[in-house]
């Protein structure tokens, strides 16, 4: 598989006051498409940070960003405002669903300012709730769904657009079990049969363990991931 993702000795660091601190340093990580990668370390460890990176949320303080070939490390503000729109999906722990929007219209906004037309606009958004079974809810608003329903929805609002990478950060973390695990399912297929590539940012050992790889930051250094045992997963 090609790369999609190349980090070349990046670092960052956020002031505080007078002082400066280091959140991530000399990373450098290549990820390749249709992957499934699990960011782990413990809290304040940068995995956020780095995730959101790689997304274009933040810029780097030093080092080179490339997605899909594009060095988003050189592009202006509104140049990467622009590359996010088309080619990153986003899935948030708390979901982010508008709560006046029923699902198909929260899975129709990113396609708004697409020049779509409205008949292809319903047509992906019909395909994108038909690929995490929802269509039998797609008039429902987020109030009337439950939380596994509402982050499915947010799953088919992040992959209408067809981006070039999926971010998830803590995708499960407000989930009960059987939804965090029906939430897994799909990301792993998202990825395993449809070559889409994902990175999650995860406190959770079940989830991670669904990742197909790996990376555990800590102190804002990044490593292989220390081995998860079957009882940290009970």
């Amino acid at each position: 598989m090609a790369a999609i993702v190349e980090i070349v000795e990046v670092s960052k660091a956020y002031r505080r006051g007078s002082y400066l601190l280091p959140v991530l340093t000399n990373i450098s990580l290549v990820i390749e498409e249709g992957a499934f990668l699990a960011l782990m370390g413990p809290s304040g460890s940068g995995k956020t940070t780095l995730l959101n990176l790689i997304a274009g949320l933040d810029q780097a303080d030093q080092g080179i960003i490339r997605v899909g070939g594009v060095d988003i490390t050189s592009l202006s503000e509104s140049d990467l405002a622009a590359w996010r729109a088309g080619h990153v999906g986003f899935i948030f722990q708390f979901y982010n669903l508008i709560p006046v929007l029923t699902a198909f219209e929260n899975v129709e906004l990113p396609l708004m300012l697409s020049g779509l037309s409205k008949k292809d606009r319903q047509e992906h958004v019909a395909m994108a709730l038909g690929l995490v079974n929802l269509q039998d809810r797609m008039d429902h608003y987020p109030g009337q769904l439950s939380g596994g329903q509402q982050q499915r929805v947010a799953i088919a609002r992040a992959v209408v657009t067809d981006p070039t990478i999926l971010v998830a950060d803590e995708p499960t973390g407000d989930l009960d079990r059987g939804s965090a695990e029906e939430v897994l399912a799909l990301m792993e297929r998202l990825s395993g049969d449809l070559g889409k590539t994902v990175i999650m940012v995860t406190h959770d050992p079940r989830a991670a363990r669904k990742a197909r790889s790996m990376k555990y930051l800590d102190k804002g250094v990044l490593a292989d991931a220390p081995q998860i045992t079957f009882s940290e997963c009970l």
